[in-house]
């Protein structure tokens, strides 16, 4: 794009769209979000799957349909922890803490005798707390990974300035969706975290990355023209230039993933969830949190 070009499209552009302008207004629309859940943690912590915490998880078929707030109120009379989740009209999940055999068997017997006239047929699933203790390591190991590589490839393909300023956009989404997590995680079992949640984070960075670096190249693009831009008036009209395009492809996968939360089953509705709250999050930090830091940053260190 020449400069002659860029200075015409800055020209045309609506006057209302001054996202750099307004910068203090989106960080602290942000702050507002992630408080509640930086709170949240802080008091509840999270609802951990047994992925990371330990336990057993019974898979259970009835041979009639079953409720599982009855289920639930049954599991209860056991002291083990249970919570129990609906799977079906006939089916149910139930995590426990870790059960002796002894203990597993009782459970059995006195849910086969009380509900649905039997039995059809029940799985279990076992995962011991140094397994849990392992997942948790390797959990945290991979978003570390992750984000140093991140730094590594922009500082590479851009300059370190514009590496952090993503890593700190990626913060905010890992906040705002553990922090609506923990929220979740308090009140009911949607907002479990899992292997799953590790999954749905993972992607979530990627995509937000993804979204960040087309920002950040059409600056790049824009500061080599020679124009009577400034840099911020540069970031504001890059950001503008991308706006459609970010929204429009974010758009589509919302879509997708609000369908598939309706009809999803329950074991992958925290996924789903997990998606869907990151991929919004991801594309507003892109947009209005990642490139106007970095003419926060320019106004500190104009170097």
């Amino acid at each position: 794009m020449s400069a002659k070009v860029a200075d015409q499209v800055l020209d045309a552009a609506p006057r209302t769209i001054d996202i750099v302008g307004r910068r203090n207004w989106y960080f602290a629309l942000s702050l507002i979000i992630i408080l509640p859940g930086i709170i949240s943690m802080a008091l509840f912590g999270f609802r951990l799957g047994i992925d990371f915490q330990g336990g057993n998880q019974l898979s259970v078929t009835f041979k009639h349909q079953v409720q599982a707030t009855a289920v639930q109120k049954e599991m209860d009379s056991f002291n083990v922890q249970a919570t129990v989740q609906q799977a079906g009209g006939d089916a149910v999940l139930i995590t426990t803490r870790p059960l002796g055999s002894d203990q597993e068997s009782r459970i059995r017997s006195d849910l086969g005798s009380k509900f649905g006239g039997g039995i059809k047929d029940i799985s279990t699933q076992f995962v011991g707390p140094v397994i849990a203790r392992e997942l948790v390591a390797g959990a945290v190991l991979l978003i570390v990974i992750a984000s140093a590589l991140i730094v590594a490839y922009l500082s590479f393909r851009f300059n370190f300035k514009f590496a952090v300023c993503a890593i700190l956009a990626l913060l905010h989404d890992v906040f705002v969706l553990a922090g609506v997590f923990s929220i979740i995680g308090h009140f009911t079992t949607l907002g479990e975290i899992n292997t799953l949640f590790v999954t749905a984070a993972l992607t979530v960075i990627g995509f937000s990355v993804h979204d960040t670096i087309v920002i950040f190249d059409r600056i790049r693009e824009n500061m080599r023209q020679a124009s009577r831009l400034n840099f911020e008036q540069n970031v504001n009209l890059s950001i503008v230039q991308s706006l459609s395009r970010s929204i429009n492809t974010s758009m589509t996968v919302v879509f997708v993933l609000v369908a598939l939360f309706l009809i999803s089953p329950p074991n992958i509705k925290g996924f789903t969830l997990a998606l869907l709250i990151g991929i919004i999050s991801g594309t507003y930090s892109s947009i209005f949190n990642a490139s106007p830091l970095l003419v926060v940053w320019r106004r500190l260190d104009p170097r």
